[in-house]
């Protein structure tokens, strides 16, 4: 049996997009139809929104912000007979007693092309200009520099923080390889370091991913892909690591999210390290 969900949003849908996707994960063998109703602010949309519910009943997640909106939709569910529920709403009145202040309800407030987005779009610029070891030698000016073997998610975990407004620059780990020398550990000064991680990865996983990624005849004779060759080539890494007592996180089994999410908590305290005042 299928369920259907509808996600309702008077913004982009992230927000109800990612809530559903965290609570979806801990049911096992359930199918969801997932039915997503964006930019709800005219009344056409709603019209065609509330259509869609009733045409496959389900349970409805919405983020709107507009009371006439909210009071139709409430209404239609409670017509049809479905459950709904409002995201925003326990955050929002928690945040207004924390704070003391009514909440401004504009929709798309977090999507404002304010200073924050500008600040994200120029972290994606600069982590594209940098990625696989591109301007090594600038890679100080980074907030985040990764380094790690091939096939580690070094791209992917860059592009996902910078999302978020991270500078980031990856460098791919080679053996005996030389650090850029904004980045050993003598310069440049304390204050503007950047956090460098390590990404590893177990042998056995690079391996099947290097092989997939090699063609036939080239697998028969590469050391990229070659078991014994990358076990060196993992531990010759986690030995710069620990030389430069980077912390290290292992990609193996980990999520793009979950690494990043690993990231930012370690660059937060990075972050907090360096601030005026803070013990050396």
């Amino acid at each position: 049996m299928a369920y259907h969900l509808h996600l309702v949003s008077d913004s982009t849908g992230e927000t109800a997009s990612c809530v559903a996707r965290a609570c979806l994960g801990q049911f096992a063998d359930v199918e969801v139809v997932e039915h997503f109703w964006w930019l709800i602010r005219g009344e056409h949309q709603l019209e065609e929104t509330l259509a869609g519910i009733a045409a496959h009943p389900g349970l409805v997640f919405y983020t709107l912000l507009d009371e006439s909106m909210r009071s139709r939709v409430e209404a239609a569910c409670k017509d049809i007979g479905v459950p709904y529920v409002s995201i925003l709403d326990p955050m929002l009145a928690a945040l207004e007693r924390f704070l003391g202040a009514k909440s401004l309800l504009k929709p798309g407030r977090q999507h404002a092309l304010n200073a924050d987005y500008f600040r994200r779009m120029d972290a994606i610029q600069f982590t594209l200009a940098h990625d696989d070891g591109q301007m090594g030698e600038d890679a100080g000016s980074a907030d985040i520099v990764l380094v790690g073997v091939s096939r580690a998610s070094k791209t992917l975990i860059s592009m996902y923080l910078a999302s978020h407004g991270y500078k980031v620059a990856n460098i791919p780990f080679v053996p005996e390889m030389e650090l850029p020398e904004c980045l050993r550990p003598e310069t440049p000064p304390r204050a503007t370091r950047p956090l460098i991680v390590g990404l590893t990865r177990d042998p056995h996983a690079l391996v099947d991913i290097r092989h997939a990624r090699l063609g036939e005849r080239d697998n028969l004779t590469s050391a990229y892909a070659d078991l014994s060759s990358v076990v060196e080539e993992v531990a010759m890494a986690r030995r710069l690591f620990s030389r430069n007592s980077w912390p290290v996180i292992d990609t193996t089994s980990r999520s793009i999210e979950e690494v990043a999410s690993s990231v930012i908590q370690l660059f937060s305290r990075h972050r907090d390290a360096l601030a005026p005042g803070a013990q050396s």
